[in-house]
C-alpha cells in the first residue's frame, strides 16, 4: 500500500465516523486555539510594552538619585543622600560621545488661562528635551537654552492642554498661570500619546530650575543622557559613574541603561508568554488523551478490517503506519481548526478591546500546527501498536 493509499484509507475511516472524528478534532482545536490566542495576547503585550519603552529611542541612559540595590528606594527622600542637581546634568553633558542631557522634575499642578483651567502634569526640563525624548514642536518653539539661575518663566503646552485652555485660538504669547505662578506660552507640542501611563499631550513643560522651586524639591527626579549612535552604553555608564562619584563622594545614585531595562522586561514578558502558553497546553493534553481513547476504540471496532489487511499481506509496520497516519490526520485537522479559532479570536478581541493589543506571528502558527500533528502522532502510537500486534486469524474471527 502506497502512502497516498494509506492517507485515503485514513480519511475514509474518519469520514465514516463523522461525529466521533468531529468531537476528537474539537478537543485538539480548543487546545490549539487556546495556545494561539494566549500567546498572541502575550506577544501583543510584549510588543506594546517594548514600544512604550523605546518610543524615546534606544540610546538613552537614566540616572536616578539613591542606590536602589542597597536602599531599595529612591534617595530623593533620604536626607543624607546628596540630591541630583542641574550641575550634575551639565557635568554629564561634557562626557565625550554624550550628545545631550535632560534634567527632569515631574509634578502636578493647576494650569489656568482666564476662566479655564485643568490640573495636569508639569515637567521641569531643558532645551534639549525634544531631541532626547524625540518630541516635535507643532507651534512656536521649545524652551530656550537659558542658564539654570536665569531661567525665564516660559512654558510649552502639550497638545491636549493647549486645546483645553485655548480651543482654536492661538496660544503663543499668552500668559497662563501654573501652580499660581505666571508663565508666557512660547510653544505647543505635537501630539505624542501616552508613555507608561503618562499622557505627554496632557502636560506642560517649564524650566527645570523653576520646577524645583515650584514643587519645593532639592533633587531632580532623573537625568536622561542621550549618547551617540554606535557608542557602547556600558562605557558611557562607567564614565557617568566616575564623574558622579567624584562629585558626590559616594555611589548614592542608580544608573540604568535602556538595554538593562529591555532585558529585564523581556525576561518578565517571556515568562508571561510561557505561562499563558502552558495554560493552553493543558487543553492540548486533554485533546491528546481524547485521540488516544478514540483510536483505541477504533482499533477494537475494526479488528476484522485489520485481520483482512494482515491476510492480504500487510505487515505489522504497515498496520501501525495506517493507524498512526489516521491519528496524525486527526491532530493536523484539529490544528488547522484551532489556528483559525485562535487567530480569529485574537482578531475579534483586538476589535472589541482596541487597548488590548494582540499579535500572532507566523512562526507561532507553524509551530502550533506542527505541535498538533505531533500530539496526534504520539497519541496514536499506542493504539497503532495494539493493532499491529493482533493475530490475523483472531482478528478475522471478529467478523
Amino acid at each position: 500500500m502506497t502512502f497516498r493509499d494509506a492517507v485515503i484509507w485514513a480519511l475514509d475511516a474518519l469520514i465514516s465516523q463523522r461525529l466521533r472524528s468531529f468531537l476528537t478534532v474539537l478537543g485538539i482545536a480548543v487546545g490549539i486555539g487556546a495556545v494561539v490566542l494566549l500567546t498572541s495576547l502575550g506577544e501583543g503585550i510584549h510588543r506594546f510594552v517594548l514600544g512604550e519603552f523605546t518610543q524615546f529611542g534606544t540610546n538613552l541612559i537614566g540616572v536616578t538619585p539613591g542606590k536602589t540595590s542597597t536602599t531599595g528606594m529612591s534617595g530623593a527622600v533620604i536626607s543624607n543622600v546628596r540630591p541630583l542637581s542641574i550641575a550634575d546634568a551639565e557635568a554629564l553633558n561634557r562626557i565625550p560621545r554624550v550628545e545631550a542631557t535632560v534634567p527632569v522634575v515631574q509634578g502636578n499642578a493647576a494650569v489656568e488661562f482666564g476662566k479655564r483651567g485643568r490640573r495636569t502634569y508639569v515637567f521641569g526640563v531643558d532645551a534639549d528635551t525634544p531631541r532626547v525624548w524625540q518630541l516635535a514642536v507643532a507651534q512656536g518653539r521649545f524652551l530656550p537654552d537659558d542658564r539654570a539661575v536665569d531661567a525665564r518663566a516660559f512654558a510649552v503646552l502639550g497638545s491636549k492642554v493647549a486645546e483645553e485652555l485655548f480651543g482654536n485660538a492661538n496660544p503663543l504669547g499668552r500668559r497662563i498661570r501654573i501652580g499660581g505662578e505666571r508663565y508666557r506660552t512660547i510653544g505647543v507640542m505635537a501630539a505624542k500619546g501616552q508613555m507608561l501611563g503618562f499622557d505627554l499631550d496632557d502636560a506642560v513643560y517649564i524650566p527645570a530650575q523653576r520646577a524645583l522651586a515650584m514643587f519645593n524639591r532639592e533633587s531632580l527626579m532623573e537625568i536622561d543622557v542621550l549618547f551617540a549612535g554606535g557608542s557602547q552604553a556600558k562605557g558611557i555608564s562607567e564614565r557617568i559613574r566616575e564623574i558622579l562619584l567624584a562629585r558626590h563622594g559616594r555611589e548614592d545614585f542608580t544608573i540604568v541603561t535602556q538595554d538593562q531595562m529591555l532585558d529585564v522586561l523581556g525576561s518578565i514578558l517571556g515568562v508571561l508568554t510561557l505561562a499563558v502558553g502552558a495554560i493552553g497546553g493543558i487543553s492540548l493534553l486533554v485533546g491528546g488523551v481524547g485521540i488516544t481513547t478514540i483510536m483505541t476504540i477504533a482499533v477494537r471496532q475494526r479488528r476484522a478490517e485489520i485481520g483482512l489487511l494482515r491476510a492480504l499481506g500487510a505487515g505489522r509496520g504497515g498496520i501501525m503506519g495506517l493507524f498512526a497516519i489516521e491519528a496524525t490526520l486527526l491532530g493536523s485537522i484539529g490544528g488547522v481548526a484551532g489556528i483559525l479559532l485562535g487567530s480569529g479570536g485574537a482578531w475579534l478581541l483586538e476589535i472589541l478591546v482596541p487597548k488590548l493589543p494582540t499579535h500572532t506571528p507566523v512562526i507561532y502558527v507553524v509551530l502550533a500546527e506542527a505541535l498538533a500533528a505531533v500530539i496526534g502522532l504520539l497519541s496514536g502510537i499506542l493504539p497503532a501498536r495494539q493493532a499491529a500486534r493482533m493475530d490475523p486469524i483472531e482478528a478475522l474471527r471478529a467478523e
